[in-house]
């Protein structure tokens, strides 16, 4: 349950120093907790005890105040359909918008959006379909698979309450480009990976590339060898989770029950947690390549915000020139960009706090030299050009330009980060404004060329608008 904040409290919010706004609520919840304590101690006539007060105060404040994952929460299945759904309102509000300018990267261009909204909704339907499959459904894997004659007795082996249907696949390739796993594969409750030893490279990849959470067994194929060395040198070499998994096997026929009999006791008697498990894995999955999807589509809004936001802001420098510390004011008091943003990433922070985290990004760059790099870079641009007005404007606004672009981006990253975030913790964005402020700065410099491209443009217009000299 939210509760609705009082008139008053906005105002005392204010009125607080942004370092202790986030413990307002903490603060109220003690104070209501001690009013409670004490109207209960007097109605029951016992004797007020100030410690008892005082922990109630520290238990409210504790509790409101403890750690809490980052973004929406969604430990069951109902909670991640809720966030695929979200997703989908997100996905709509975006592509019924038009993107100004051409997708920078075609290799990431999207399908047409009538196109990937119906994509999205039969690979929904299909996944709402999977959740309801009774019993469990198991593939055997390998890249050197045994024979199909033994499948009736492997099924036999595993036979159990639960309803089993098994996948007996064909052999792995030796050699993918991306060792991704195929998708039956990811919808399977448990694989059972059979290995031939010496163990071939291809095994140690396709074990490394198994999906997240994916349950594996490994029926070893161990011949004549002593099955205490062989398990020895197998987990040095699969790792300690793999190596609890491992079913030996002497490669006859009649000694399979026995080796699976381990295996078909924990299929038994786990099959709801693996039926869970992997319900809540491939939504996890799902909900990972639409947010993936959704974030390249934010891009593209995003692009022609900051190419419009960084001349803007060019053009005003132009207009009326600030010592170099104001740039940091110019480049992150644009309100309309930061709302722009937040509407893209669907951001619920309020224009002052966006703002706030704007400002320590634009602070770390500051400190660590995007300026003074990026006026170095362009001295070469001014003078090429030429225009005497542009003697002691240019630099400036090209330099606040870059600053922008570069703030725009950390910014857009950090947005990223913060999806589900009701408001930003500006003691996090602080320690973390240093790293995302170096990779945006990196990312744009791979894009320098098409930066100075792009200015040249500005400054052709600039000199034919045939603006007064600035510094001059």
């Amino acid at each position: 349950m939210i509760l609705p904040e009082l008139p008053g409290l906005t105002g005392v919010r204010q009125a607080l120093p942004a370092s202790l706004r986030p413990l307002l609520p903490a603060i109220g919840l003690g104070l209501g907790g001690w009013v409670a304590t004490d109207a209960l101690l007097r109605l029951s006539h016992l004797p007020l005890s100030p410690g008892l007060t005082l922990a109630g105060l520290v238990l409210g404040a504790w509790w409101l105040r403890r750690p809490r994952p980052i973004g929406a929460t969604a430990t069951d299945v109902p909670g991640w359909l809720k966030r695929l759904e979200q997703l989908q309102v997100q996905f709509a509000q975006l592509e019924g918008e038009p993107v100004q300018a051409p997708q920078a990267d075609p290799q990431h261009a999207e399908a047409q959006p009538g196109a990937a909204r119906q994509l999205r909704a039969t690979q929904l339907t299909a996944l709402r379909e999977e959740l309801e499959r009774p019993g469990l459904m198991v593939a055997l894997v390998g890249t050197q698979p045994p024979g199909m004659e033994l499948q009736p007795a492997l099924v036999e082996a595993l036979r159990g309450p639960e309803s089993l249907l098994l996948h007996w696949a064909h052999p792995l390739p030796a050699w993918s480009a991306g060792w991704s796993w195929p998708p039956l594969f990811e919808a399977c409750d448990g694989l059972i990976h059979h290995l031939r030893t010496p163990l071939s490279a291809a095994d140690l990849r396709w074990l490394e590339a198994l999906p997240s959470g994916q349950p594996a067994w490994l029926l070893v194929d161990r011949g004549n060898q002593t099955q205490e060395p062989l398990a020895a040198e197998l987990a040095s070499q699969l790792g300690p989770e793999l190596a609890q998994r491992l079913l030996f096997w002497d490669g006859q026929p009649q000694s399979l029950a026995a080796s699976l009999a381990p295996l078909a006791q924990q299929l038994a008697s786990t099959a709801p947690d693996l039926r869970r498990g992997r319900q809540l894995r491939r939504l996890q999955q799902l909900h990972g390549r639409w947010q993936s999807d959704l974030e390249r589509l934010r891009r593209q809004h995003f692009l022609p915000l900051q190419r419009r936001t960084q001349w803007l802001v060019a053009a005003g420098v132009v207009a009326a020139p600030l010592p170099s510390l104001d740039l940091l004011v110019l480049a992150v008091a644009n309100g309309l960009m930061l709302r722009d943003m937040a509407r893209i990433w669907n951001c619920p922070w309020t224009l002052e706090q966006l703002r706030a985290a704007a400002t320590e990004l634009a602070k770390a760059s500051l400190a660590l030299g995007v300026v003074e790099w990026s006026s170095q870079a362009l001295a070469g641009l001014v003078k090429w050009h030429g225009a005497t007005w542009l003697v002691g404007g240019a630099m400036q606004a090209l330099s606040a330009a870059y600053l922008t672009r570069v703030v725009a981006r950390a910014m857009a990253d950090m947005l990223a980060l913060s999806v589900g975030v009701p408001e930003p913790d500006l003691a996090a964005i602080q320690r973390q404004a240093p790293l995302l402020v170096s990779r945006a700065a990196e990312a744009e410099k791979l894009d320098w060329a098409a930066f100075l491209d792009q200015a040249r443009q500005w400054l052709r217009s600039q000199s034919a608008a045939g603006l007064p000299a600035a510094g001059v």
